[in-house]
């Protein structure tokens, strides 16, 4: 596989991003991280690849109860939290041979697809970002 997509099917920005890989002509290896969560290690390696810290790359929202933007929450600790807890990861996450990036918007996984878009394409909202020709729209 040249993609690999760090996915939730119940998420519009994972569902935008996974519609612009195969708009490139590609079908990615999906991992969709509810069912089958990374272990540690696999965590830790998504966070190097991605160049985000844990806080980074944790999705406080999900849990604000847990305030998870206070500083007594250790890198270590959050990566224990998501590992536990895989909701609480921010997606989606694209790994290609050109990087690896958390995408969000869903535009950003333009900037590391190997091949560019066969047509256009709009979000689920209507928004379009790529026009007839397979350029990105500014």
């Amino acid at each position: 596989m040249r993609i690999t997509i760090y996915h939730n099917p119940a998420c519009g920005t994972s569902r935008n991003v996974l519609g612009l890989i195969r708009n490139s002509g590609e079908e990615p290896q999906i991992i969709e991280y509810l069912k089958t969560p990374p272990n540690r290690e696999e965590l830790v390696r998504l966070l190097k690849l991605t160049g985000l810290s844990p806080r980074q790359l944790v999705r406080t929202k999900n849990a604000p109860e847990l305030k998870l933007d206070a500083p007594e929450w250790t890198d270590d600790r959050l990566i224990e939290l998501m590992v536990t807890r895989p909701a609480l990861i921010n997606r989606p996450i694209v790994i290609t041979p050109l990087g690896a990036r958390l995408c969000r918007p869903s535009e950003v996984v333009l900037d590391i697809l190997p091949e560019h878009q066969r047509g256009a394409f709009a979000k689920e909202d209507g928004e379009k970002i790529v026009d007839e020709k397979g350029n990105q729209l500014a």
